[in-house]
């Protein structure tokens, strides 16, 4: 069965013809004229902002003309990670959907659910003419995977509604009212490369097999994280086996948990029955650690051509220290809302090559004050070994509103349509809405989905039977809305 025949339909359709556009982050010219071209076909006002954002605007249905107007807000960009043995370009090919079971899926990329769904039901909702509703704004934003770059470019005074909803949250059935901000952490120096001493070899040490995910979303569930397991392994060779490290390259961006990540180490002739046992052993050892969370965790250690220069042993163990010391992972755990993560980093990338050292963290949480704590630790650990340290992309976290009247509308129809009580959540992760309530802050903001998981990874999926709920949901919405 094709995706275009998923009930429901009219949101299938949308969300497929997504996929044949490519739409990686920082990349977004093509959707964003796919997406113009829609709202100017359909004869519907339609705006390109300076920023890139997107802006369509419905008016309301017959007799709903007093409903105060609400805005459906989505962002045009996904998440461009797929597997190593995948050929494909994130810039000109399209993704591949394929049903498994009750789930979509992509063929061996990121599928762009994350936010793909959320898109489409905004496409369905300004197509319709059966839906009843209240004056419609439909905001796509731009970037929002790599520095939320449309949401902080919206002017205030664009949009005209009252009420955001935010159509990017992963599980049907929860109601979203805060998230986390965040804050990304660079940490960078120059090192002068030294000749490999005679009559040494080389190896090279690979990480793969980790299920990776969403740093927000994902962080809760202890995966591996390869750039902390590569460096772990270099440490214990540093220390044991006489080794130099010729160069180390982990992660590619920074709100997905690392993957995969790769070192080429050189070392005496003699001294290669040392090396070879403590990689093994040290896989055995982190293999059984994660053997419930990533089974699939493969360390492979394989002989290969002598490089020409390696990083001065001194620098390398420095660095080595660094980031096996810097925080990764979940900080603590929110007092006020049991089972929520409130401050994490991910070491997402790091880079030890061609006399460059760069390692790129993403900071976040839901208290300003525990987000500035972990900063400081993380400045601590690469101003100890001389590194540059800067912080920047700091984005606003989103407060809760238990008094919200959307809330009580939705709760009421969830209740109503499903016989069970709607779960109200705040998200460890970067919702839109934390900036878009800056330049708006009267608006009444909620945010829901589809159930999705491992986004931002090759594994991300959507569980179909909840996109006909997502899209039930938003509809019952958009009737009641409440009058201005």
């Amino acid at each position: 069965m094709d995706i275009i025949n998923l009930k429901p339909q009219r949101v299938w359709k949308h969300f497929y013809s997504l996929t044949q556009i490519p739409r990686p982050s920082k990349k977004e010219e093509k959707i964003r004229a796919f997406l113009a071209a829609f709202g100017k076909n359909l004869g519907l006002e339609t705006i390109v902002d300076e920023t890139g954002n997107v802006i369509i605007r419905k008016p309301a249905t017959p007799g709903m003309e007093n409903r105060k107007g609400i805005i459906l807000q989505a962002h045009m960009d996904m998440v461009p990670q797929k597997n190593n043995a995948t050929e494909h370009d994130f810039e000109k090919d399209p993704i591949i959907p394929r049903i498994k079971g009750e789930w979509v899926y992509a063929t061996g990329t990121t599928l762009g659910a994350d936010n793909g769904m959320g898109i489409a039901a905004a496409m369905a909702v300004l197509e319709a003419s059966d839906l009843v509703h209240g004056p419609v704004e439909v905001l796509i934003t731009t970037d929002e995977e790599t520095g939320m770059t449309g949401a902080r470019g919206l002017k205030p005074g664009v949009l005209q509604g009252d009420i955001l909803l935010n159509l990017d949250s992963e599980d049907e059935g929860e109601l979203y009212v805060g998230c986390a901000g965040g804050e990304d952490g660079s940490f960078e120096m120059e090192y002068q490369p030294s000749p490999v001493p005679a009559g040494w070899k080389a190896a090279r040490i690979n990480i793969t097999g980790l299920k990776g995910g969403h740093s927000g979303m994902d962080i809760i569930l202890g995966r591996g994280n390869a750039n902390k397991i590569i460096t772990r392994i270099l440490y214990h060779l540093m220390e044991e086996c006489n080794i130099g490290i010729a160069w180390v390259e982990g992660g590619n961006l920074r709100n997905a948990i690392p993957r995969e990540a790769d070192a080429v180490i050189c070392f005496p002739v003699d001294n290669t029955a040392c090396v070879k046992s403590r990689v093994e052993n040290m896989a055995g050892i982190i293999g059984n650690e994660l053997r419930q969370v990533d089974p699939a965790l493969e360390v492979n250690f394989t002989l290969c051509d002598m490089p020409s220069h390696m990083i001065p042993g001194e620098t390398a163990l420095k660095v080595i220290r660094a980031v096996y010391a810097a925080p990764n992972g979940v900080w603590g755990m929110s007092a006020s809302m049991p089972g929520l993560v409130e401050t994490s980093s991910n070491l997402a990338i790091f880079r030890a090559k061609d006399g460059k050292i760069a390692v790129h963290c993403l900071i976040r949480s839901l208290a300003d004050t525990a987000k500035e704590d972990m900063r400081t630790a993380l400045a601590c650990c690469f101003a100890n070994i001389g590194a540059r340290v800067s912080f920047s992309g700091s984005y606003p976290g989103w407060k809760p509103d238990m008094d919200s009247p959307i809330l009580k509308v939705m709760k009421d129809i969830y209740k109503n349509m499903y016989n069970q009580e709607a779960k109200v959540k705040a998200i460890h992760a970067g919702l839109e809405c934390g900036i878009l309530g800056g330049a708006y802050p009267h608006w009444d903001m909620i945010s829901f989905g589809p159930t999705l998981r491992s986004p931002h990874s090759p594994d991300e999926r959507c569980l179909i039977p909840t996109v006909q709920k997502f899209w039930d949901l938003l509809v019952e919405t958009m009737k009641n809305t409440p009058v201005k």
